[in-house]
């Protein structure tokens, strides 16, 4: 380790190596802070949410345009910090273009948050795994109908949207249950099956069985065969990758024995009458999580095809 901030003025840079496929800067913030900058043209699409990590700053920044930024709030950990940045610029500049950079850039530092908090000791929870799961299967259905492009932009729910899916016209809630459970659907919030306006919402109930069974196929096998549907574009591949880090899932979790069956699924539009809680909550209401029965939302049952309906709504 060099501490490159060494002699460093407060407010000034220099660039990380000079033959660098993009433009990484060693930076000295104001309160002697050291950081590092990805300066980044004014209209690329920022990454929302970034990676919150103790006593780091992750933030876009204005320089003379627009630049993503780690600050180190803790000088105590200059060198950890220093291992951190040289990671995060080594990942970045293996990618083919700055978008992509600018992605890996944002996944790898989640991934040290993900290991400065002490990691996932068991890895994602059963329920984690079949809710992932069953988004997973839809995502797959979109894109073999609409494209990986289109298909990823609507995945919303793992930077923290109230709706899986969102397009200009339909939203999309999924949930994976046990086919074998009881004939009820968890709400996770007061969001989750509110209207949206200029948008008809629709709720995708997944049967999604487990078994500890050589048969089938595991959680690394359900995104491995999501990401080879996006391996024709670059863009949309980092965007999926950005998103499956950003549900907690990591590859060196031990998945291997747990399989994943996907049985039936049932469409249902979400309109008034529609078994849900009121929007908004009455004063003094908040943070509330509710079981729907599907016994009761039989008479809101889409007899259409959804997919069909979110293509046709893209085409007008």
């Amino acid at each position: 380790m060099r501490d490159p901030w060494n002699g460093l003025a407060a407010g000034n840079g220099k660039r990380v190596n000079a033959d660098g496929k993009f433009n990484f800067f060693w930076v000295n913030f104001d309160r002697d802070e050291p950081g590092l900058i990805l300066k980044l043209p004014n209209d690329i699409d920022e990454i929302s949410p970034l990676p919150k990590l103790r006593n780091i700053e992750v933030s876009y920044i204005k320089t003379s345009g627009i630049s993503l930024a780690l600050r180190l709030k803790d000088n105590s950990q200059r060198e950890v910090f220093e291992a951190l940045c040289l990671n995060v610029v080594s990942s970045a500049e293996d990618a083919e273009t700055l978008e992509a950079g600018h992605a890996r850039f944002v996944r790898r530092t989640r991934r040290w948050h993900y290991l400065l908090q002490g990691g996932r000791a068991k890895g994602l929870s059963t329920e984690e795994q079949r809710g992932l799961v069953g988004e997973l299967h839809f995502l797959r259905q979109l894109v073999r109908a609409i494209g990986s492009a289109s298909a990823i932009e609507a995945w919303t729910g793992p930077l923290g949207s109230s709706k899986d899916f969102e397009f200009p016209e339909v939203c999309v809630e999924v949930k994976a249950r046990r086919g074998a459970a009881k004939p009820f659907v968890s709400i996770s919030s007061a969001d989750q099956l509110t209207d949206v306006s200029g948008a008809r919402l629709f709720l995708k109930v997944c049967d999604v069985a487990s078994a500890i069974k050589p048969e089938g196929l595991n959680l690394h096998d359900h995104v491995t065969e999501t990401l080879s549907l996006f391996e024709d574009d670059e863009s949309a591949l980092e965007a999926l990758q950005n998103l499956i880090d950003a549900t907690g899932y990591d590859e060196v979790d031990d998945y291997a024995d747990r399989r994943w069956l996907i049985g039936v699924e049932r469409d249902f539009q979400v309109v008034e009458g529609f078994p849900r809680l009121p929007s908004p909550l009455p004063n003094g209401i908040e943070k509330v999580s509710y079981a729907i029965s599907l016994t009761a939302c039989d008479a809101y049952k889409f007899e259409g095809d959804l997919i069909k309906e979110i293509v046709e709504s893209l085409e007008t």
